[in-house]
């Protein structure tokens, strides 16, 4: 399967982020799990490598590698760490907005900027009155002179603790055609992150509020035109937000049936490891055939994506088969480790938490199944990935007003930016 949609390139770059986890994130496991806090300093490692800026094109300073790079990244993150892979797929999510209705002011300016590690962006829809419902979100932006004034409440911002520009989607007027899109850094008057919550699962990873009290934007932060908002919330679940918790899992899932075997050969049970009793065997045969379909579904579908291809049912279907096959596989790890796994000295329990907390973004898994099942029966309203695959398919070299790498002033090219998104930064 690897060699089948993977080529030499993704492999390389597969490795550099499976050495950089083992040796940078692993070692502070621990500590995140203890203080169940957001991790500053280790996003920002992870930030400065240049993998947020996977899809970004190398014009604007990016890998320009694509979505399946971008899957491999999220992956191999997951696979040590479920928290710092949320962190990375949030910021990408963050990309989206940018990448497919920013102007080409706001491309030059923000772009690098992310793709450096310099900016952490994130995307903020959710509302706590509204939930998933984005048509029943309340916040508003009003236009005075040549500025907005924003007023609201956000929930479930992934790095809100730490984004440096948070992409909100507020009501500017009535009904579909009145949601618009905002770029708001996040040292403005009049905005503000809320108290950090502990969850669960995914600590060092923040899913926090944000807040709106008249906090002013210059109109020049509109991203696309007024009235979009709706295209950008719907397009960056669909084409980003599906896709990278579809990573997340897939990275977890791989974690499970590693520990899990690991965990079974050293056991010992009636003189013989555990791994010779046929019951285990078939479970973790589960685990291991549940993990080869949810790996062909998530290479296959963001595979469609970076060909531009229709694809929208294939990233549905992906996020629903993963993250229901992690948190079964999850389960039967549990099973497997009895006593053993209730207790934090070994991971699989946080595996169980973590997985749980990729079920509801995007659309929980019967969301997933709905649009599944109107697509069958032929009510589907149109794919996201159709309306923006030659936006996809198009590199910026090939436009001749972007052929030319943008600077940006105090921002630093870092080395293999836009040259080879495989070659080692230094």
């Amino acid at each position: 399967m690897h060699r089948y949609f993977t080529d030499q390139r993704h492999e390389a770059l597969r490795q550099r982020v499976r050495d950089f986890a083992e040796r940078e994130v692993r070692p502070r496991i621990a500590e995140m799990e203890a203080s169940r806090s957001v991790c500053h300093d280790l996003s920002r490692l992870i930030a400065r490598q240049g993998w947020i800026g996977a899809t970004i094109h190398r014009a604007y300073g990016g890998m320009g590698a694509g979505h399946l790079a971008k899957t491999l990244v999220i992956e191999e993150l997951s696979r040590v760490s479920g928290a710092m892979g949320a962190m990375v797929q949030a910021s990408q999510l963050g990309v989206a907005k940018i990448v497919h209705f920013g102007s080409e002011e706001q491309k030059k300016t923000w772009l690098p900027a992310i793709a450096s590690g310099d900016c952490l962006p994130t995307i903020a829809v959710t509302e706590p009155q509204s939930g998933g419902h984005v048509l029943g979100m309340e916040s508003t932006a009003v236009r005075d002179g040549d500025d907005y004034l924003l007023n609201g409440r956000k929930t479930y911002v992934g790095n809100s603790h730490i984004g440096d520009l948070h992409g909100v989607v507020v009501r500017t007027g009535e009904g579909s055609k009145g949601l618009s899109a905002f770029l708001v850094e996040s040292d403005r008057p009049g905005f503000r992150v809320g108290e950090q919550q502990p969850a669960m699962g995914l600590h060092g990873f923040s899913f926090g509020e944000l807040f709106f009290d008249n906090c002013r934007v210059p109109a020049a932060n509109l991203i696309g035109r007024e009235g979009e908002g709706l295209s950008v919330a719907y397009s960056s679940s669909v084409l980003y937000g599906r896709p990278n918790l579809t990573a997340v899992s897939l990275g977890i899932h791989q974690a499970v049936l590693d520990e899990t075997s690991r965990f079974c050969a050293e056991r010992q049970r009636y003189g013989k490891p555990l791994a010779a009793l046929g019951n285990i065997k078939l479970k973790l045969g589960r685990i291991q055939s549940r993990l080869l379909l949810a790996r062909l579904a998530a290479y296959h579908s963001v595979h469609l994506l970076d060909q531009g291809l229709p694809c929208d049912a294939e990233l549905m279907n992906a996020k629903l088969v993963n993250v229901e096959s992690a948190l079964e596989s999850a389960r039967d790890a549990m099973d497997i480790h009895a006593g053993c796994g209730l207790f934090t000295d070994r991971p699989v329990e946080r595996f169980l938490r973590d997985a749980h907390h990729m079920f509801a973004p995007a659309g929980t898994s019967d969301v997933q199944l709905l649009r599944l099942g109107e697509l069958a029966l032929g009510q589907a309203q149109g794919q996201w990935s159709s309306r923006l695959a030659e936006l996809l398919r198009l590199e910026p070299a090939e436009r001749p007003e972007e052929a030319a790498p943008p600077t940006v002033p105090g921002q630093r090219r870092r080395p293999g930016q836009g040259v080879s998104w495989c070659a080692p930064l230094k």
